[in-house]
């Protein structure tokens, strides 16, 4: 499995990833209360806030007092496991913070959400009369690992590969990730983890992303040509000369 750990700016922006550091601190508050409570209440919690397909066609009542259509939201912060909820913030501390920059907090955190969103509908749509509940925000930060590779495929990303320490550009790291959720999804129905709602925040990710960001924001800026002019400072600063070779 292949972890990131941080990417090549970090700590080095001057506007502070504030709704990416509150997603994060929300989520592991509600961890933290959730292995706070009994078993019967961490049942009754999960009952109540997780996503159930069978609920939102209406095969069923809702398990608890929340409406069907917003577990689309409250599932997006509960967890199964410390495993799960660490190995989802680490993908959110690694990539979020980017993309909040880039789209700005009011925009990126109704991308966060509608990722998530529409990767639970995706899950759902798989099997209308399932019972299974669906937790996690692996929709949301699989749409955000998408945005990722799509404004900075280039950036060097230091991942632990089993034990191992490696620095590699974006693209190969998130490459990996999506042909790992692509080649699980036959054998979805057979895991415990939501790979229908990966392919949905995927999905999604990679067409709001382009939508929604600012027209100054460019995607894939990394891999565009250099311009057949460059401009180049010699012994004297107002000196030009013209590099039809690319940079000299």
């Amino acid at each position: 499995m292949v972890m990131p750990l941080y990417d090549d700016n970090p700590f080095t922006q001057p506007i502070k990833p504030i709704v990416t550091w509150c997603l994060i601190a929300v989520n592991l508050g509600v961890f933290f209360y959730e292995s706070g409570a009994s078993e019967m209440g961490l049942d009754h919690m999960i009952d109540t806030f997780s996503l159930t397909p069978a609920a939102l066609s209406g095969d069923m009542s809702a398990r608890g007092w929340v409406p069907a259509f917003v577990t689309l939201l409250t599932y997006q912060f509960f967890h199964a496991d410390i495993m799960h909820v660490l190995g989802n913030m680490i993908f959110l501390w690694v990539f979020g913070d980017d993309i909040e920059r880039a789209l700005g907090r009011w925009r990126y955190l109704a991308f966060y959400l509608l990722c998530g969103l529409v990767g639970g509908l995706v899950f759902a749509a798989v099997d209308l009369h399932s019972r299974i509940e669906l937790i996690g925000a692996s929709g949301a930060i699989a749409g955000i690992v998408i945005a990722y590779v799509m404004l900075r495929p280039c950036a060097k990303i230091t991942v632990l590969l089993g034990i191992i320490p490696l620095r590699i550009s974006a693209y190969w790291v998130i490459g990996v990730f999506v042909i790992t959720q692509l080649w699980n999804l036959g054998a979805s129905s057979k895991s415990d983890v939501a790979y229908w709602c990966h392919f949905g925040g995927m999905l999604t990710g990679g067409i709001l992303f382009p939508l929604m960001k600012p027209p100054w924001v460019k995607l894939f800026e990394c891999m565009q040509p250099v311009p057949d002019t460059v401009v180049r400072i010699g012994p004297n600063p107002a000196a030009r000369a013209s590099a039809p070779d690319g940079l000299r």
